[in-house]
C-alpha cells in the first residue's frame, strides 16, 4: 500500500511541502509506503485539447507529467497539496490535474482511491482553493476522508507553516485517516 503526495508549489521546499511531508509522515506511521513529489522546476503544461486521450493512453503533450501520472495510477491514496495563488491553486496544479483527468477519462483508475487536498494561505483563499481541489477528487471519484477542520494551514514565509500548530495537526489527522481508510478498503 502506498501514498503519493504531490506538491504543486513552484517553491522548492516552501510551506506547501513541509506541510504534504508532515501529512506523508502520519501515513508512513500507519505502515504505509510514501512518496513526495514536487512539481518544482518540472515543464507541465495545461491540457491543449487536442483529444489525442480519448483515442488513445497517455497524453500527446511530451512533459514531465506523464511519470507522475503513472505513480497517481499504482498509488492507493493520493495527496495533492498547493499554496494559495489569488484565491485559487496554482496554474501547475490546475495543468497538472485537468490533464491527469482528461487521461483518465473512461478509464476509472483513480475511482476508490482515497485521497484529497491540502492548502497553505497566507491569509485568505484557502476555502476556495480546499473546494476546487476536491471537485477533482470528486469527479476522479476518489474517496475522501476528513480530518479536525478543513485541510488548510497558513505561513507566507519558507518555514512558516510550522508555527500553524493547528494546521500541522490538520494535515497529521488528514493523513491518519486516509492510511487508516486504505487500510480497511484493502483488508
Amino acid at each position: 500500500m502506498k501514498a503519493l503526495g504531490i506538491v504543486g508549489s513552484p517553491r522548492k521546499g516552501g510551506n506547501t511541502e513541509i506541510l504534504t511531508a508532515h501529512c506523508l509522515q502520519a501515513i508512513a506511521e500507519e505502515g504505509l509506503g510514501t512518496e513526495l513529489v514536487s512539481l518544482a522546476g518540472l515543464d507541465i503544461k495545461g491540457c491543449n485539447a487536442c483529444g489525442y486521450c480519448s483515442d488513445h493512453d497517455g497524453c500527446s503533450i511530451e512533459d514531465d507529467l506523464q511519470p507522475i501520472y503513472a505513480k497517481m495510477v499504482v498509488a492507493d491514496a493520493i495527496v495533492v497539496a498547493s499554496p494559495v495563488y489569488y484565491s485559487s491553486a496554482t496554474s501547475l496544479v490546475k495543468g497538472f490535474l485537468e490533464r491527469a483527468g482528461y487521461m483518465s477519462r473512461g478509464s476509472g483508475v483513480f475511482k476508490g482511491k482515497v485521497g484529497g487536498p491540502l492548502v497553505v494561505a497566507r491569509r485568505g483563499g484557502q476555502n476556495f482553493t480546499v473546494a476546487e481541489l476536491l471537485f477533482w477528487f470528486h469527479i476522479m471519484q476518489v474517496i475522501n476522508p476528513g480530518s479536525t477542520y478543513w485541510n488548510m494551514a497558513f505561513g507566507r514565509e519558507k518555514g512558516e507553516v510550522k508555527q500553524d500548530e493547528e494546521g500541522l495537526n490538520i494535515a497529521w489527522n488528514f493523513g491518519k485517516n486516509i492510511a487508516n481508510l486504505v487500510k480497511k478498503l484493502k483488508a
